[in-house]
């Protein structure tokens, strides 16, 4: 298959590298960096990619930012960038990326933990992830010519305890290396709409 990997330089995007790259054609794009360079918060600038790119088999997304703070400093702003970077980014790639995969073909998205287990400065994340994860269930029975969607919600990784460890105190982490294998679950399988935790 030819995947598109959004996010493919960030911690989970390297480990579904590694994991599918044996076996398929996996096209790197990052914000700065990768093969191809993109910004999911402007479609515009994804449908460029996409043209640029041409069909694909597969859309796999390991990117997007969330803002953490106590609940009594966020304001707006900070509330919408993440609708606009994890949420919004991830939904535009389904809409521009569309027309460009293939029939049968499938979208990965990443939610997180959050969507299901609240903690203290992470409201923006259980928001954003509850409604990414709504968006996908949605889109599984509207996308077109067999196309399937599923969200990969992970846990806290093993590899970002030094920065967001203080955040997930009690939480037993995961490596990214089975991270990726919900990801080839996803891509590699039949099932849509469905949300692959990895706790």
């Amino acid at each position: 298959m030819k995947i598109l990997l959004v996010g493919a330089n960030g911690t989970i995007g390297k480990a579904v590298a590694a994991e599918l790259e044996a076996r398929h054609e996996i096209i790197a794009v990052g914000r700065t960096s990768g093969r191809y360079q993109a910004d999911i918060t402007d479609i515009a600038s994804l449908k460029a990619l996409f043209d640029k790119v041409g069909r694909v088999d597969a859309v796999i997304s390991a990117a997007g930012n969330l803002p953490f703070a106590p609940l009594s400093e966020f304001t707006p702003e900070l509330y919408k960038q993440g609708w606009q970077d994890k949420l919004q980014g991830q939904i535009n790639l389904v809409l521009a990326g569309s027309d460009y995969v293939n029939d049968g073909g499938s979208f990965t998205l990443t939610s997180g933990i959050l969507s299901e287990v609240p903690i203290r400065f992470g409201s923006a994340a259980s928001a954003v992830n509850a409604a990414l994860e709504g968006f996908a269930r949605a889109a599984a029975i509207e996308l077109p010519r067999g196309q399937r969607i599923n969200v990969v919600s992970p846990t806290v990784l093993t590899e970002s305890l030094p920065d967001y460890g203080p955040y997930f105190r009690g939480f037993e982490s995961v490596p990214a290396a089975r991270v990726a294998l919900a990801y080839s679950r996803s891509v590699e399988g039949a099932q849509t709409g469905q949300v692959f935790k990895v706790q």
